[in-house]
């Protein structure tokens, strides 16, 4: 693993910015936590956490970051969402067939179910055989939703539960159903760093 030349922002309005922060960390990496534009310029990529969406998406055009934010993310900047994160990349987000009129990035081809597992007592975890990573990887996940790419979608689907994708990747952004910063397993944040120095061009 290469650990990039510029810190990891993790964005901390909500959620579990502080566990993916300590995963990082213990791989070596350095990170900030991104609460303001400014920080965006600081970061060589930026892992957004789980938490509640519309509240996350609320935040940032609050904080003035939802734009900036996109900007970057579209100029090359790796970005990474998980559950809550991950249905602010995509271009559009349903809950029990109905369209969700939230904030988001609109940045991934893919549509976003919200609590597509069901609510937080269904709650599960699962082993995982994920593209790119050797061996199965234990996942945990709360409230998740499937990340359903477009029909002409260029993305990668790195794993499924059943016929529905949780890990979908295209270029140098990352979306996943699941929280791997409430394991103790460092291979997708390592997998992330990696997409980091990539993008760096090392």
């Amino acid at each position: 693993m290469t650990t990039p030349a510029k810190p990891i922002g993790v964005l901390a309005l909500q959620g579990a910015f502080r566990e993916h922060r300590r995963a990082l960390e213990r791989l070596g990496a350095p990170t900030i936590e991104v609460r303001l534009p400014e920080d965006l310029e600081r970061v060589a990529g930026l892992i957004m956490p789980g938490g509640e969406s519309t509240t996350i998406g609320k935040l940032l055009i609050e904080w003035k970051l939802l734009e900036p934010l996109r900007r970057r993310a579209l100029a090359g900047m790796p970005l990474w969402g998980t559950c809550a994160g991950a249905i602010l990349m995509a271009q559009r987000i349903t809950e029990r067939g109905r369209e969700m009129d939230q904030p988001r990035l609109d940045l991934l081809p893919m549509t976003a179910v919200r609590n597509a597992f069901g609510r937080q007592r269904e709650s599960f975890e699962a082993d995982l055989t994920i593209a790119g990573i050797e061996g199965s990887f234990h996942a945990v996940f709360i409230r998740a939703p499937f990340l359903e790419p477009f029909a002409d979608s260029p993305m990668e689907v790195l794993t499924r539960v059943g016929e529905d994708a949780v890990f979908v990747r295209h270029k140098h952004l990352m979306a996943t159903s699941f929280h791997p910063e409430l394991t103790d397993d460092p291979r997708i944040h390592r997998f992330f760093l990696n997409l980091v120095a990539r993008a760096e061009g090392r």
